[in-house]
């Protein structure tokens, strides 16, 4: 498989983005604490089948440019960045494919261009209505409270080696990865800047309906996101929609559920497949 990284000048910012493969694009989006890394595993399947695949790194995480204020990372700036580089790249449309973080983002992008957006495999994180209007899933959301505070939540997930990162996160195998990308200076402030910006999210999805294909995936062992707002979503699809459970796996679907998220995205994106 041949891939590059490359940087582009998007929205006032220098984003790295990962470019592999051949075809028709598709642009995979990840979320918190995560980098264009998390993909790991999806862009070999997706070259191998004939996809040019399109991995950034988002505002503020892995290689792409830390910003210097938490207004810089408001959702309409972040969908913004991603505008900015699909022009950069001279794509007119894309299969999106987008996970935590990058879902959110994901919906807006499909709900306010949806002349951009083929299709959309939105996995963990339904629409922001869906999201806001379950009173279960704020419940869920308790450590996006603890986030607003300055320094303090900072200090927790970085201490004791990043333990307080893998308490949050109820996982381990990928605290190698975090602890490479966060510990840098500012990059966990900028990691958590997304929440900071965008508190209003978890009672306002300020978000319209989603005039594109789109699949939504939850995992059942996810401990951030209850199932209810992802199958919830359907109310705000105003095209085709699928939902997909995925028993046994984690938040982390991507790498605790290889075969079956490989599977689906092979299925969905597929050309030729009619919805």
């Amino acid at each position: 498989m041949q891939a590059e990284t490359r940087t582009y000048r998007v929205n006032g910012i220098d984003m790295c983005v990962r470019v592999a493969g051949a075809g028709p694009e598709v642009l995979l989006v990840h979320g918190f604490p995560d980098t264009h890394v998390i993909w790991r595993k999806q862009v070999p399947a997706l070259v191998a089948a004939g996809y040019r695949v399109i991995a950034p790194d988002n505002r503020g995480t892995g290689e792409s440019a830390i910003s210097p204020n938490v207004a810089d990372y408001r959702l309409d700036n972040l969908v913004a960045d991603l505008l900015g580089l699909l022009d950069a790249l001279d794509v007119a449309k894309v299969r999106l494919v987008a996970h935590d973080w990058g879902a959110i983002i994901g919906w807006q992008l499909a709900a306010r261009h949806p002349e951009r957006v083929d299709r959309y495999v939105a996995l963990s994180v339904g629409h922001p209505r869906a999201y806001a209007s379950d009173p279960v899933q704020w419940l869920h959301a308790w450590y996006v409270f603890l986030i607003q505070l300055p320094w303090l939540p900072e200090r927790l997930l970085a201490a004791g080696d990043w333990r307080g990162m893998a308490r949050l996160a109820g996982w381990v195998d990928e605290i190698p990865a975090w602890r490479a990308s966060l510990a840098r200076p500012g990059r966990l402030t900028a990691a958590l800047a997304y929440y900071r910006a965008n508190l209003h999210l978890l009672w306002r999805g300020d978000v319209p309906p989603v005039r594109v294909p789109v699949l939504g995936v939850w995992s059942s062992g996810d401990r951030f996101l209850t199932e209810r707002q992802m199958v919830a979503s359907a109310r705000f699809v105003r095209a085709p929609w699928r939902y997909v459970r995925i028993d046994g796996a984690n938040h982390w679907m991507q790498l605790t559920a290889v075969e079956a998220v490989n599977a689906l995205l092979l299925g969905y994106l597929r050309p030729m497949e009619v919805r």
